[in-house]
């Protein structure tokens, strides 16, 4: 069925949007808190952000698969295409540098992620308002970036 297939693949954007969001998300926050991004440390960037993973981390640790994986897997058997064992990102680890681990080692891997994502927040904390901080002078402070 051709829109089986369509949401398999609609599905499948989605996943890697998703996973793209949380790691480039913490790659950004880091960057900006050197830089002085005043954006990375938006509340509400933040709150979603940390939400997103701790949505993984708590699946991980419980022993879920993602839903996503699972829509998608049965999308593609109504449409009559192969599946791949396994969850979304142990798959595309392997596709990308042929890497083989035990399901415990994704598990781990999320969960220090999640605490980096922790870490990010009391490090470079998020911020309600960004308040403008200014120099003696009056003048915004240069980014280091």
């Amino acid at each position: 069925m051709l829109w089986s297939r369509v949401m398999a693949d609609l599905i499948v954007v989605f996943h890697a949007c998703y996973v793209g969001f949380v790691v480039l998300g913490l790659a950004a926050i880091l960057i900006g808190a050197v830089c002085g991004w005043t954006w990375v440390r938006n509340i509400y960037f933040r709150v979603v952000h940390l939400a997103m993973i701790a949505i993984v981390v708590g699946e991980a640790l419980a022993g879920v698969p993602c839903p996503l994986t699972i829509w998608e897997k049965q999308l593609r058997v109504r449409a009559g295409q192969a599946t791949y064992p396994g969850d979304f990102l142990g798959y595309w680890v392997h596709r990308l540098i042929f890497y083989q681990a035990e399901p415990w080692v994704f598990t781990l891997s999320y969960a220090i992620f999640g605490l980096a994502v922790v870490a990010a927040l009391v490090l470079a904390p998020p911020r309600l308002h960004a308040a403008r901080a200014h120099n003696p002078d009056g003048h915004p402070p240069q980014p280091a970036c």
